[in-house]
């Protein structure tokens, strides 16, 4: 006996229903193998204020829909769920449904089209095509994939296409590499480890791309980080008060920070002048490896980027310009006159913007690496392309020089897929080697982008003009994925 279901139904009788008791019902429906007496329930609240169900509603649904073999019927409630704009689908769900479809053989090439597709848009309605349509689908949702979906798609396509001799795993099972190229005409749906500095698959021997910031997602970081330096100032503000310290209203010291960032984001696109290529994380560059501001350091970064053909700016907070400044508990700096002097020459060169106390340094740097420049560029592009004549960093400019992992960023700056291309597509790691005797002698610094292909779903085209898709696992290391490519 269904008492959960039967004290919904008792509710929904004598009052409105409600979604929580709309998916007691669903959830009872599917428990019985009813899918699609679940989905008529659903059919039967269209029009009316609950016809926007989330997906903890309709996802049962399909799921059995998938359990049962009934693709068409799958289909139908997909599309449905992705065309009800609170319907937000999981990796799993996704990753579920694209595995019952290539299991039933519906993404063979000789395969029938599934009944009903084309009337829903779906063209091609089988074969590859359709296997490149729902997977640009759940690209468009979901950046990476957990372990265990990467097991139901190598399980579904496995027994989707038997002939390829692929062994289907356990839920405890770990993927087994592939580091080998395969034949275009042996299916993929293995675990490969793509090249760190060449960005290729050893599988497709396909070269991943790195997928940059589009132009609206540009402009939303930047704006986004206007916004931000408000909120920073204010929780700020709050903690020095916390602990007895004086200061001025927090909402008035809010408005002067965004105030300040606003000017020095009009600064960098009204200022004459050469462009600024490299944007350089000031007080990270000063403080790698060394416990204490040193300024030396920072002075030869600034020459081994000059060296390069770049144009920096450092962005450097107030307090470490300063003579004396505290440091940490118990610690506090003294910087010598030959040092104050290095500060000196890179503002006298137009290298230097300092921060004013009270603003976050790293919303500098971080708004000036997708400043457009507009008066200094006059138009022109300053990024430099691979295989350059100069002998350049390759990549997008102006690049930003950190080895900042910016946790503190990661969630409140932008939605995830945004802040994934604006790291990949402008962070530029470094490393410098250790000095000998004296910590002003010249060093050798190298460089690296913090990544050379994207951490997204993404899919390249083959030569035989099928497409391999690339998954990152949210549990494997940073250059691994789950490779997919149909058999040509």
């Amino acid at each position: 006996r269904d008492v959960v279901s039967e004290v919904a139904m008792f509710h929904d009788a004598l009052y409105e229903p409600t979604e929580k008791t709309i998916a007691l019902l669903v959830k009872s429906l599917v428990g019985r193998g009813d899918a699609a007496g679940a989905e008529a329930l659903l059919e039967s609240i269209a029009d009316g204020p609950l016809a926007d169900l989330r997906h903890r509603t309709t996802s049962p649904i399909l799921k059995l829909y998938c359990e049962k073999g009934e693709i068409d019927a799958a289909l139908r409630l997909y599309h449905k769920m992705k065309h009800t704009s609170r319907v937000v689908m999981e990796a799993g769900t996704y990753s579920d449904f694209i595995a019952a479809v290539a299991e039933n053989g519906y993404f063979r090439s000789d395969s029938e089209p599934i009944d009903g597709a084309k009337d829903l848009g779906y063209n091609p309605a089988s074969g590859p095509g359709l296997l490149d349509i729902l997977i640009s689908d759940m690209a468009e949702d979901v950046l990476d994939i957990p372990e265990e979906s990467a097991r139901v798609l190598r399980n579904g396509f496995a027994l989707g296409f038997k002939e390829s001799g692929l062994s289907t795993v356990s839920h405890t099972e770990n993927l087994t590499y592939t580091s080998t190229l395969v034949d275009d005409a042996i299916l993929v749906a293995d675990r490969v480890v793509v090249d760190h500095d060449t960005a290729i698959c050893p599988a497709t021997n396909l070269t991943l791309r790195l997928i940059v910031l589009e132009e609206e997602q540009r402009v939303h970081v930047h704006d986004t980080l206007l916004v931000m330096a408000s909120e920073k100032s204010k929780v700020y503000t709050a903690k020095l008060a916390s602990r007895g310290r004086t200061t001025h209203d927090n909402a008035v010291q809010a408005e002067q920070a965004t105030q300040i960032l606003t000017e020095f984001s009009q600064w960098l696109d009204t200022r004459e002048g050469k462009p600024y290529t490299a944007i350089v994380d000031g007080a990270n560059v000063a403080y790698f490896g060394w416990g204490k501001i040193n300024v030396y350091q920072l002075s030869l970064m600034v020459t081994a980027l000059e060296k390069h053909g770049e144009h920096p700016l450092v962005i450097m907070p107030q307090k470490y310009t300063r003579k004396k400044f505290y440091l940490r508990q118990g610690v506090t700096q003294f910087l010598s006159e030959t040092e104050r002097a290095l500060f000196d020459r890179l503002k006298e060169k137009g290298q230097l913007y300092i921060v004013e106390p009270m603003c976050h340094d790293d919303m500098y740097w971080m708004l000036a690496s997708v400043s457009n420049q507009t008066v200094s560029t006059n138009g022109e592009s300053m990024h430099v392309s691979k295989n350059n004549d100069e002998g350049r960093f390759p990549g997008l400019r102006p690049m930003v020089i950190s080895n900042d992992k910016m946790r503190d960023h990661k969630l409140d700056l932008l939605e995830e897929r945004s802040f994934r291309r604006w790291c990949c597509s402008h962070v530029v790691n470094y490393h410098f080697t250790e000095y000998i005797e004296d910590q002003r002698e010249e060093r050798n610094i190298t460089f690296h982008a913090a990544d050379i292909f994207s951490d997204e779903i993404q899919g390249n085209e083959c030569s035989g003009g099928v497409i391999a898709w690339h998954f990152p696992v949210r549990e494997w290391d940073a250059n691994e994925r789950f490779c997919l490519r149909l058999p040509q």
